[in-house]
């Protein structure tokens, strides 16, 4: 199954994905990494494993990408062959042209246990709510933020004396062992 990867980041989800193909554990080829930031770390990681990148131009919009720029993200992304798009700290929110052409084959990592604590900084939303339990999901694409059909979440104890930065930290070590286990699992199915 050939994978486009979304990043706006450092892309350490994007690393660990690519630390399990390495291994052998998980059976892909990543075929373009696209970043809607130039200078980001994951296409920095892309280009020193050799992988074709793709810079996502947006001058107009901070959250989102207009259509014309989504659909040539599409163009792009059908024309190295992607079957699964794996948003891995893209933070952009995903719109029609990009799901359209896409149905139920993108997929994004999320640091809670949805359905709480959607959009940005969930970790820091969970730290102020009080919850004794964290983690991350994995879910599917829709057209509201963080609202797809959950694929698999992973849970994460908040220490009391946790701090934005420490339970952050152990949410991500969980997300880089769920995202390749449950795109083994897609890609297996996919077969």
């Amino acid at each position: 199954m050939k994978l486009g990867i979304l990043g706006s980041g450092k892309g350490s989800n994007f690393a660990a994905i690519l630390l399990a193909i390495r291994k052998g554990d998980l059976d892909v080829e990543v075929a373009l990494v696209a970043s809607d930031v130039a200078d980001s770390g994951i296409l920095k990681l892309a280009e020193e494993a050799d992988l074709p990148t793709y810079v996502i131009e947006e001058p107009r919009y901070r959250t989102r990408l207009s259509p014309e720029v989504e659909e040539r993200l599409v163009a792009a992304l059908q024309a190295a062959g992607v079957e699964l798009v794996v948003l891995a700290g893209y933070m952009r929110v995903v719109k029609s042209p990009l799901l359209d052409a896409f149905p139920r084959r993108i997929i994004n990592i999320h640091p809670s246990l949805l359905p709480a604590f959607r959009g940005v900084a969930a970790w820091e939303q969970a730290l102020a709510a009080g919850v004794a339990t964290a983690g991350c999901t994995v879910h599917y694409v829709d057209a509201e933020i963080d609202t797809g059909e959950i694929l698999a979440q992973a849970e994460v104890p908040v220490h009391p004396d946790d701090t934005a930065e420490t339970l952050h930290a152990r949410i991500q070590a969980q997300e880089h062992h769920l995202y390749p286990a449950v795109i083994r699992q897609l890609a297996k199915a996919n077969r």
